[in-house]
């Protein structure tokens, strides 16, 4: 059957898989792409283990031909180099970096005409901090897997996103608003993302047919402030 490039623009009829369930940007990525028309498989953790290859290659073949990956998987290894755990750093590089490789690795044969795969970086591969280097590195891995998949997975299309500070869930607590008000300030955009920018950002570098091998800064300009 031809794929036409009209096809590949929309969201209607194609099959997502969405790796990371549990976040908030993943639930409302799933539930754009739902309203879009596509028929939308979010698995978190417990069903799909990215540090265990076996697993990867069960789901793979249970899902069968897809249209779209998405890899929104994380394990924060925080603190300071000095007082990092090594099983830490290891299940942090499992998400990002190792997890992705092997999806690429299963699911590369079962991509349709026009399929792309999408990870997820963060500013803080451009904004490193004390007690970040885990999460600076993996993200910026996460960054370069995507040229380096868009090259060898041709013509299934890799890019990646790299979120700034979303109001996602994920800081809910104490010194939250403090917390917010401080990079509103500092961010260009002059406040934090939601997520709904995000899944706006991951629907585009799925369905566009001539977007490979980029990373996509939604950040608010957070990288420059």
């Amino acid at each position: 059957m031809t794929t036409t490039l009209q096809d590949q623009t929309t969201l209607q009829d194609k099959t997502m898989v969405i790796i990371g369930a549990g976040s908030g940007i993943a639930r409302r990525i799933a539930e754009d792409a739902t309203a879009q028309g596509a028929q939308v498989i979010s698995v978190g953790r417990s069903e799909v283990d990215l540090a265990d290859e076996a697993t990867v290659r069960a789901f793979a073949e249970r899902v069968g031909q897809l249209d779209y990956l998405v890899s929104l998987a994380a394990d924060h290894a925080n603190g300071p180099v000095t007082e990092l755990d090594r099983a830490a750093v290891h299940r942090a590089f499992d998400a990002k970096v190792i997890g992705p490789i092997l999806l690429a690795k299963h699911f590369a044969p079962r991509f349709r005409p026009g399929g792309a795969m999408l990870l997820f970086s963060g500013v803080a591969a451009w904004r490193p901090a004390p007690g970040r280097t885990v999460m600076a590195t993996t993200n910026a891995a996460a960054a370069t897997l995507a040229e380096a998949l868009a090259v060898e997975l041709a013509p299934v299309r890799v890019n990646a996103i790299s979120p700034g500070i979303v109001d996602s869930g994920a800081w809910d607590g104490p010194g939250k608003e403090a917390f917010f008000q401080a990079v509103a300030e500092r961010n260009p955009a002059h406040r934090v993302g939601t997520p709904s920018d995000i899944s706006a950002a991951a629907l585009l570098a799925l369905t566009n047919p001539f977007l490979t091998g980029a990373t996509l800064h939604v950040d608010g300009g957070g990288r420059l402030a």
